[in-house]
Protein backbone atom coordinates (compact mmCIF):
# COMPACT_ATOMS: atom_id res chain seq x y z
CA UNK A 1 0.00 0.00 0.00
CA UNK A 2 1.20 3.32 -0.77
CA UNK A 3 0.03 6.88 1.39
CA UNK A 4 0.70 9.88 0.12
CA UNK A 5 0.47 13.18 2.44
CA UNK A 6 0.13 16.82 1.03
CA UNK A 7 3.61 18.26 2.32
CA UNK A 8 5.29 21.08 3.53
CA UNK A 9 8.52 21.79 6.04
CA UNK A 10 7.61 18.29 8.01
CA UNK A 11 3.61 19.32 8.27
CA UNK A 12 0.36 18.32 6.29
CA UNK A 13 -0.07 20.73 3.84
CA UNK A 14 -3.60 22.48 4.54
CA UNK A 15 -4.62 22.96 0.71
CA UNK A 16 -4.73 20.10 -1.75
CA UNK A 17 -4.51 22.07 -4.77
CA UNK A 18 -2.08 24.23 -4.32
CA UNK A 19 0.54 21.29 -2.83
CA UNK A 20 4.24 21.46 -3.95
CA UNK A 21 5.42 18.19 -2.31
CA UNK A 22 4.07 14.47 -1.22
CA UNK A 23 5.19 12.95 1.05
CA UNK A 24 4.52 9.28 -0.35
CA UNK A 25 5.03 6.41 1.99
CA UNK A 26 5.42 2.34 1.78
CA UNK A 27 3.54 0.43 3.52
CA UNK A 28 4.45 -3.28 4.01
CA UNK A 29 2.55 -5.95 6.61
CA UNK A 30 1.09 -2.87 8.44
CA UNK A 31 4.12 -0.78 8.86
CA UNK A 32 5.73 2.39 7.03
CA UNK A 33 8.76 0.45 5.14
CA UNK A 34 10.31 3.76 3.62
CA UNK A 35 9.42 7.28 2.29
CA UNK A 36 9.56 9.59 0.03
CA UNK A 37 9.35 13.21 -0.77
CA UNK A 38 7.83 13.57 -4.67
CA UNK A 39 7.30 17.24 -6.17
CA UNK A 40 4.07 18.12 -8.43
CA UNK A 41 6.23 19.94 -10.96
CA UNK A 42 3.93 23.05 -10.76
CA UNK A 43 1.08 20.29 -11.22
CA UNK A 44 -2.67 22.12 -9.85
CA UNK A 45 -5.52 20.69 -8.88
CA UNK A 46 -6.97 18.09 -11.54
CA UNK A 47 -3.73 16.62 -12.62
CA UNK A 48 -2.40 15.97 -9.01
CA UNK A 49 -5.20 13.03 -8.91
CA UNK A 50 -3.82 11.98 -11.95
CA UNK A 51 0.12 11.81 -10.21
CA UNK A 52 -1.26 10.12 -7.51
CA UNK A 53 -2.40 7.65 -9.96
CA UNK A 54 0.53 7.74 -11.76
CA UNK A 55 2.47 6.70 -8.25
CA UNK A 56 0.08 4.10 -7.60
CA UNK A 57 -0.78 5.48 -4.47
CA UNK A 58 -3.94 4.25 -2.40
CA UNK A 59 -4.87 6.52 -0.06
CA UNK A 60 -4.23 10.62 0.25
CA UNK A 61 -4.21 12.09 3.52
CA UNK A 62 -4.55 15.89 3.10
CA UNK A 63 -5.88 19.11 4.67
CA UNK A 64 -8.47 21.34 3.03
CA UNK A 65 -9.78 19.69 -0.62
CA UNK A 66 -12.39 20.84 -3.01
CA UNK A 67 -14.98 18.96 -4.48
CA UNK A 68 -13.58 18.42 -8.17
CA UNK A 69 -10.17 17.14 -6.95
CA UNK A 70 -12.29 14.77 -3.97
CA UNK A 71 -14.39 13.82 -7.21
CA UNK A 72 -10.97 13.32 -9.46
CA UNK A 73 -9.54 11.17 -6.20
CA UNK A 74 -12.42 8.75 -6.31
CA UNK A 75 -12.67 8.40 -9.77
CA UNK A 76 -8.75 7.31 -9.31
CA UNK A 77 -9.85 4.66 -6.45
CA UNK A 78 -7.45 6.89 -4.16
CA UNK A 79 -9.13 6.60 -0.79
CA UNK A 80 -9.13 10.15 0.93
CA UNK A 81 -8.88 11.23 4.64
CA UNK A 82 -8.95 14.97 4.27
CA UNK A 83 -9.26 17.41 7.12
CA UNK A 84 -6.13 16.64 9.20
CA UNK A 85 -3.72 18.71 10.51
CA UNK A 86 -0.18 18.03 12.13
CA UNK A 87 3.15 15.93 11.31
CA UNK A 88 3.13 14.12 7.85
CA UNK A 89 4.67 11.31 9.80
CA UNK A 90 2.78 11.14 12.43
CA UNK A 91 -0.42 11.38 10.22
CA UNK A 92 0.68 8.72 8.28
CA UNK A 93 1.70 5.97 11.67
CA UNK A 94 -1.89 7.42 12.97
CA UNK A 95 -3.43 6.28 9.63
CA UNK A 96 -1.38 2.81 9.30
CA UNK A 97 -2.61 1.89 13.07
CA UNK A 98 -5.56 2.98 12.71
CA UNK A 99 -6.14 5.98 14.82
CA UNK A 100 -6.12 8.39 12.40
CA UNK A 101 -8.36 11.37 13.07
CA UNK A 102 -10.10 12.83 10.09
CA UNK A 103 -12.97 14.70 9.02
CA UNK A 104 -14.76 13.54 5.96
CA UNK A 105 -16.50 16.75 5.12
CA UNK A 106 -13.23 18.42 5.03
CA UNK A 107 -14.00 19.31 1.25
CA UNK A 108 -15.04 22.89 1.69
CA UNK A 109 -12.25 24.17 4.16
CA UNK A 110 -9.79 27.15 2.66
CA UNK A 111 -12.41 27.28 -0.70
CA UNK A 112 -13.82 30.82 -0.51
CA UNK A 113 -10.89 32.38 1.21
CA UNK A 114 -8.61 33.25 -1.66
CA UNK A 115 -10.61 34.49 -4.70
CA UNK A 116 -10.08 31.86 -7.17
CA UNK A 117 -13.84 31.23 -7.97
CA UNK A 118 -13.92 28.20 -6.60
CA UNK A 119 -17.76 26.73 -6.07
CA UNK A 120 -17.62 23.39 -3.71
CA UNK A 121 -21.29 22.88 -3.84
CA UNK A 122 -22.98 25.20 -1.39
CA UNK A 123 -22.61 22.61 1.34
CA UNK A 124 -23.39 24.54 4.88
CA UNK A 125 -19.74 24.14 5.92
CA UNK A 126 -18.18 26.77 3.61
CA UNK A 127 -17.66 29.96 3.99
Amino acid sequence: MKIAVTYENGEIFQHFGHTEQFKIYNVEDGKIVSSETVSTNGSGHGALAGLLLSLNVDVLICGGIGGGARAALSEAGIKLYGGVQGSADKAAESFVSGTLDYNPDAECEHHGHHGEGHDCGNHSRCH
